[in-house]
């Protein structure tokens, strides 16, 4: 199965910086529909379902915030956070971790690893915004 990339793209109602997200996720229709999702909440979106290009796609979009899926085949969340901060440019890029199988003992561990916040799949858009705010 091939990797893909797709931006989604528009202008801030509010005239001002657009925000980006790169969302890394496995699962190309949760992808599709969480992309959608953001798109509609006033960010530009950048989507890869290849975890080993995660930091290849973060390099070139720059992105505000970070949404990765903690369980992926080739590489886990934890290790696509870790990648990212071992690089200055990704110092005080927000992570934020998305799964279906979080438990509340794990939120100090993800913190080591410079996740921020953790979101239990399925989330509904208000919690995601808000985190996403919050991080920003």
């Amino acid at each position: 199965m091939g990797s893909f990339t797709y931006t989604l793209s528009r202008v801030a109602s509010s005239g001002g910086m657009k925000k980006k997200i790169l969302i890394v996720d496995d699962d190309k229709e949760f992808l599709e529909e969480l992309g959608e999702m953001l798109r509609l909440n006033e960010y530009d979106v950048v989507a890869v379902n290849d975890s080993a290009r995660a930091l290849e796609a973060a390099r070139e979009a720059k992105p505000d915030v970070v949404l990765v899926d903690l369980k992926m085949p080739q590489q886990s969340g934890v290790e696509v956070a870790c990648e990212m901060r071992f690089f200055s440019e990704f110092q005080d890029v927000p992570i934020i971790a998305m799964t279906a199988y979080f438990k509340d003992d794990y939120a100090d561990l993800l913190r080591t690893y410079g996740i921020k916040h953790c979101l239990t799949k399925p989330f509904d858009t208000a919690e995601l915004v808000s985190r996403i705010e919050e991080a920003l």
